[in-house]
């Protein structure tokens, strides 16, 4: 006797269409692909809206046969799923040549206009590294990329709430271009996060540019802004008071060695934007600017400090100490630092006591991180200030540098004072520190 029943179904096929998204969303595009072939359930996942909410295209400078796959792959789905895109990220791995240059261009002028027509849900776009003050960018090919991308954001900017073009290294007249695109229809822009960090060319003042105020007081609503301390000025601390303190929370803000950092900014504009906006932090990012003088111009006691990066990125200038810093400037965000990093060639001073004697005037520090010359004995005083409750610190990462090849003796002081702090290590810190021979 023949059997009619029907044959047993995996229990595969009864998985919820929600549990069935979250599975596919784990896959990548070619797996996607090949487990939407499987049955009719599953092809139509794969056109599910939130599986292409976010989208990375990564442009290979020099692509073996599997990246290049890789880009065609993710370029063909964001055209084809384009309309539910809301997150963007273009990447440009070692661009190298004209050429290479030329095709990023003409992919992306294509790419642009193609969103631009059928989508209305992007809300974050991030081109990061652009350089377009290097050679391979050749006048036309980067005059065109910028009027194209100009149009895509005037064509985006009533939905895009963030917008990173850090790296674009671009003229003043091209970044003020760029900037007031998302605010030409309406001529105010309502985006929230904006990332300018080194997008304009290096040793421009735009603290001084008309233009620059101008295309900034379009923006009425920033939340969070990233950028460099050569765009500072009293007008530009004025225009965020007056146009985004309501919602303005976070400054990131760049300090480089090679960027104009000599104007003259007022702790009355900082004072008067920090009571207008109460929920402002400012985080500052210091490459190579480490003389005292520099900073005292820079690190005023009215600005709402949370965060300090001072690099020396492994240069050592006998011109500059930083034992005036630690024991002068920084003590002066006490009710505020919770952020602490030093990343300093110092081999010319010990900064042991005035180290610990700013992070024990910082109520408020959780997280350290230190490579300098220092003493290992430094480690072993400050757990035992943790221990004993002088300080909140809940992250250290030391990398205490020594002038020694061999390094044997300090890694065993080192493991003595983990095991006797062992008990408060392993339970309330994200603890790492080791030594690094500077030979």
């Amino acid at each position: 006797m023949e059997d009619d029943s029907e044959p047993e179904q995996s229990s595969w096929a009864y998985l919820p269409d929600v549990c069935l998204r979250h599975v596919f969303h784990w896959l990548d595009d070619r797996d996607r692909s090949r487990a939407a072939l499987v049955c009719k359930k599953w092809s139509c996942t794969m056109y599910s809206g939130s599986l292409w909410r976010c989208r990375t295209i990564t442009f290979y400078g020099q692509p073996s046969r599997a990246r290049t796959l890789e880009f065609q792959s993710a370029l063909w789905y964001t055209k084809k799923f384009g309309k539910y895109l809301k997150h963007l990220e273009i990447k440009l791995s070692n661009p190298y040549n004209t050429p290479f240059i030329k095709k990023f261009q003409v992919i992306m002028r294509g790419l642009l206009s193609h969103l631009g027509k059928c989508n209305s849900h992007l809300v974050s776009l991030s081109i990061k590294y652009l350089e377009l003050d290097c050679l391979i960018w050749k006048n036309v090919v980067r005059a065109q990329f910028i009027k194209n991308l100009a149009a895509f954001l005037k064509r985006m900017s009533n939905q895009l709430d963030y917008l990173n073009l850090k790296g674009a290294r671009i003229t003043l007249e091209e970044g003020c271009e760029l900037l007031s695109s998302l605010s030409s229809l309406t001529n105010r822009s309502f985006i929230s996060e904006i990332n300018i960090e080194d997008f304009f060319s290096l040793h421009l003042s735009v603290y001084s540019s008309a233009l620059f105020h101008q295309t900034m007081s379009k923006f009425h609503s920033l939340t969070i802004l990233t950028f460099n301390y050569n765009c500072i000025s009293d007008e530009l601390l004025d225009i965020l008071r007056e146009r985004s303190s309501h919602s303005l929370c976070t400054l990131n803000i760049k300090c480089h060695i090679h960027d104009p950092h000599g104007q003259v900014v007022s702790g009355m504009a900082w004072a008067n934007l920090a009571k207008r906006a109460p929920k402002l932090n400012v985080n500052f990012f210091f490459e190579r600017v480490m003389k005292h003088d520099h900073l005292a111009r820079i690190l005023l006691v009215e600005i709402p400090v949370r965060s300090i990066s001072l690099r020396s990125c492994y240069f050592s200038d006998p011109d500059w100490t930083m034992r005036p810093t630690l024991t002068n400037l920084l003590p002066a965000y006490w009710h505020g630092l919770q952020k602490l990093t030093l990343e300093l060639n110092n081999d010319h001073e010990l900064l042991d006591n005035e180290l610990l004697q700013l992070i024990l005037s910082c109520k408020r520090l959780l997280f350290l991180k230190v490579w300098a010359f220092l003493s290992v004995s430094f480690m072993e005083r400050l757990l035992q200030n943790r221990a004993e409750r002088k300080c909140i610190l809940t992250t250290i990462k030391v990398r205490i540098y020594t002038a020694q090849d061999d390094s044997t003796e300090e890694e065993q002081l080192l493991a003595d004072i983990y095991r006797k702090f062992k008990y408060l290590i392993d339970s309330e810190l994200n603890y790492f520190v080791i030594t690094y021979p500077m030979v």
